[in-house]
């Protein structure tokens, strides 16, 4: 099974630091869902290149190949030269996650020229997974409202689910760590 991971930019979710509490909530979401996935046939996570859940995932599902070494994961940029308008800090990021990456690619070998390579991403992206698998609120739309209809027209005429972990679920998921912390378990 292979499984499309995006979701929100870090912007859009207000972190900016690596230590920033959300983002402990926002890879254990991740984690868990991950692992349910990996339980139904999970082989090939492929996500983009973006700053915040996509690079995040990448993160969490470095974590997880010690227990199921048969994830492998996939970096799919959109366009050549992704990134590379972003400061040095991010620049790296992309390099570290990229690096750790099973195989990484552009899906366009052209810098961005034209909002047609993101379209042209998207129906690679759906026509290269399984399922989807984002963190997505309808209340916060953000840019991820493209993809998220993009995803509703294929699943007009493609068998194709689409998952998503919403601001509720989030909220379980820190309520969830709260305890532990409290009873004294700490995630990892």
């Amino acid at each position: 099974m292979r499984v499309w991971v995006s979701g929100y930019r870090s912007y859009e979710l207000g972190i900016f630091d690596q230590h920033d509490k959300k983002l402990k909530v926002i890879k254990e979401a991740l984690r868990q869902s991950l692992e349910q996935l990996l339980d139904e046939g999970l082989d090939w996570l492929i996500t983009g290149g973006q700053l915040g859940v996509e690079q995040w995932s990448l993160e969490v599902a470095a974590g997880l190949q010690k227990d199921y070494p048969e994830l492998r994961t996939a970096l799919m940029e959109p366009f050549a030269d992704f990134g590379k308008n972003w400061n040095e800090a991010n620049q790296t990021n992309l390099a570290v996650v990229k690096s750790k990456a099973t195989f990484s690619a552009a899906v366009s070998d052209k810098p961005y020229h034209s909002p047609q390579q993101l379209r042209n991403y998207q129906a690679f992206m759906l026509g290269h997974t399984d399922q989807a698998l984002f963190i997505y609120d309808p209340q916060a739309p953000a840019k991820l409202h493209y993809t998220i209809e993009a995803i509703q027209r294929f699943q007009e005429t493609h068998d194709y689910r689409l998952v998503t972990i919403d601001f509720d679920t989030l909220q379980e998921v820190a309520d969830n760590l709260a305890n532990d912390e409290e009873n004294g378990f700490q995630a990892e």
